[in-house]
């Protein structure tokens, strides 16, 4: 049963992760649903976002290679000058993970432990989901993302770190930025995504590292390893699509989405049907 319900939540990590409704909460969520209505922990989750951030690497291979190779050839000012739009987005990429990585540091504990109450949870998805609605409406969308600045990355880099609570989802309060600072929704997605990818790498690979040999976990290394593996399928495909359908139509599924499952999970809570 552990490896049926191991791939069940890879699929919906898979099918979460890119979408801006929080993969850390769907997974939450769903834990309530499995035999033994178990948390799957942020360590399962951390570790199965391995998978959806190796679906990034290969999706925007070309751009990664080529942030990179042209950000490592800046730092000699030889043949591309420093403010060059790719040299500029692989210092952006590297200063935006820095305060999600000292927030994830100093709050682990809670991170593990408070952030994943689902009451937090609830009222997380529906305020968000309305951040994310008015930054759609209210944002120009005229930036791409050659323009991004200093100061637009820094700013979108202290967004992610809000994702670090169950509910909020990195790539809606990413977006929710990019969009408030007058991106387009391709240019603010694709940020999104290659800021995501050290600070998922980083945080997976500790969590891998430090649940070796858990035995109070709820899924062992086998059942995480092919979780993830599903992740990384599914999440594939989906980041494909989602990208194709933010270039061409707006958020407003993914805001109604949000506010309705947040507003279902205040009223089963509060009549005690679901427990937090």
């Amino acid at each position: 049963m552990h490896i049926l319900e191991a791939i069940f939540l890879g699929f919906v990590q898979g099918l979460t992760e890119f979408l801006p409704v929080s993969s850390s909460a769907h997974l939450r969520i769903v834990g309530l649903f499995l035999p033994d209505a178990k948390d799957p922990g942020a360590a399962f989750t951390a570790v199965t976002q391995l998978g959806t951030e190796t679906a990034v690497l290969i999706y925007f291979w070309r751009d990664i290679t080529r942030i990179i190779g042209r950000w490592f050839r800046s730092l000699a000012g030889k043949t591309v000058p420093r403010n060059d739009p790719d040299a500029r987005l692989g210092w952006l990429v590297i200063i935006g993970t820095i305060p999600i990585g000292i927030a994830g540091i100093l709050l682990k504990d809670s991170i593990e432990t408070t952030f994943r109450s689902l009451w937090i949870v609830a009222i997380v998805l529906v305020v968000f989901g309305i951040v994310l609605g008015v930054a759609d409406v209210l944002g120009r969308k005229v930036r791409r993302i050659e323009h991004m600045t200093f100061g637009g990355g820094i700013l979108i880099g202290l967004a992610q770190v809000l994702a670090l609570v169950p509910g909020v989802s990195r790539s809606g309060a990413t977006v929710s930025m990019g969009l408030a600072l007058g991106y387009t929704r391709p240019a603010a997605a694709r940020f999104a995504f290659l800021l995501a990818v050290p600070a998922v790498f980083l945080s997976g690979l500790y969590e891998a590292a430090t649940s070796l040999g858990d035995t109070g976990a709820p899924f062992g290394l086998a059942d995480t390893l092919i979780a993830t593996v599903v992740a990384f399928v599914v999440g594939f495909v989906v980041i494909a699509a989602f990208m194709n359908y933010i270039s061409k139509r707006s958020f407003l599924p993914f805001v109604v989405y949000r506010i309705a499952l947040g507003i279902v999970l205040l009223v089963l809570l509060s009549l005690g049907v679901i427990q937090p």
